[in-house]
């Protein structure tokens, strides 16, 4: 990704949110920490999944001094501001020490086992996450005729809410044989 950025002379734009939920010994590499990419990546992270706070929507980017003026002025027309509390609140969360975020890891590593071996106990085929607190799982042996479908007897005879696959395509018929599987409660 370095080097396309480079080569192309072109901005990158990273979704780090996740950076301490990751599993089997999988490390996060910021792209900005990479040879050439100080200048070129704008981080964009946010409080609400590390510190469980995810109603706050309190967020920040890291980027050079010529990126973040622009950004700026975009956000003045966006938002005016988070809440001066929740600022404080994600000062303090952010000092944090090393163990918290071992311990948060630790947790979701647990949560993702339980689901992965439900989902192999039940029979539903999945692609296992490195990394966040979501599961993509196939369900086209399951014979419904759409996602939307699987997902709404899911909810109505078992109690369990799913996202739709369908959701993260453009062409909706893309994702009619996948669901998304949530583990974060």
């Amino acid at each position: 990704m370095a080097e396309l950025c480079q080569k192309w002379d072109v901005l990158a734009f990273t979704d780090e949110i996740y950076e301490h939920i990751l599993y089997d010994g999988v490390k996060h590499v910021a792209l900005a920490t990479l040879p050439g990419m100080e200048d070129r990546t704008v981080t964009i992270n946010g409080l609400s999944k590390t510190y469980s706070v995810t109603g706050w929507r309190v967020g920040y980017i890291l980027a050079s001094p010529e990126l973040t003026g622009a950004i700026r002025k975009v956000h003045d027309f966006l938002t005016v501001g988070a809440p001066a509390p929740l600022q404080r609140a994600g000062v303090a969360a952010m000092q944090l020490p090393p163990q918290y975020y071992e311990d948060l890891a630790s947790l979701y590593a647990q949560k993702r086992e339980l689901i992965l071996q439900t989902l192999d106990d039940i029979g539903i085929p999945y692609f296992t996450p490195q990394g966040a607190y979501y599961v993509w799982a196939d369900i086209s042996r399951f014979g419904y005729p759409s996602d939307v479908e699987f997902t709404h007897h899911l909810i109505k005879e078992i109690g369990v809410a799913v996202v739709p696959g369908s959701s993260f395509f453009s062409d909706p018929k893309s994702g009619h044989s996948y669901i998304r599987f949530c583990f974060s409660k």
